[in-house]
């Protein structure tokens, strides 16, 4: 009974000893720092494709392999892809492929919490078109359709080779939004 008295009577001390006015709260889980490079453009005439637009620097354009205006463009310092798809309008009709780039964009709406359209109109190089910033943690961030309404239509979708996490895709997901935008605005078409 004695050494119990002893053995509460030290630990008691030590809790009382040890105690600090301010609690211990773990540090929040950090992300890496990106640097972004400085925007640069160059004009892209993909061959056999009508159409050209402006790339960034940083951004490598790869060829698509069964077509080549399904071509790929790679930011590598993002870690992601703009994956690009001609259609000539001929082949299928307007509004079924418009519909079809609806349903892709409303795929991601199970992990979107909000997806807000662009309304691109070019009315001097005929381009019209939406541009889809899906929020939230989807697997696309951004996505778009733009066409000259008679003959061309492309369709485009910006995914990250990650897991998506919007808090930490937020910086580069801005920022490479305006270079879509860039390439929607510079886009034109050959016959």
């Amino acid at each position: 009974m004695k050494y119990t008295f002893l053995i509460i009577l030290c630990v008691t001390i030590f809790l009382v000893a040890c105690e600090q006015d301010e609690y211990y709260a773990p540090k929040p889980r950090g992300y890496f720092r990106i640097a972004l490079p400085k925007k640069n453009y160059t004009r892209i005439r993909p061959e056999h494709c009508p159409f050209n637009f402006e790339l960034p620097v940083y951004g490598q354009y790869k060829s698509g392999v069964k077509d080549p205006c399904w071509p790929n463009i790679e930011f590598k310092k993002f870690n992601a892809t703009l994956h690009l798809s001609y259609i000539p309008i001929t082949s299928v009709t307007l509004k079924k492929l418009i519909d079809d780039a609806h349903i892709m964009v409303n795929h991601h709406q199970v992990k979107s919490t909000g997806i807000e359209d662009i309304q691109i109109i070019r009315d001097s190089a005929r381009v019209f078109g939406t541009l889809f910033e899906i929020k939230g943690n989807s697997a696309s961030a951004l996505q778009f359709y733009v066409t000259d309404s008679t003959n061309h239509f492309i369709r485009g979708a910006l995914y990250f080779n990650c897991r998506p996490n919007a808090d930490s895709l937020k910086r580069s997901t801005d920022f490479l939004k305006q270079d879509v935008i860039r390439l929607l605005q510079s886009l034109q078409w050959f016959n």
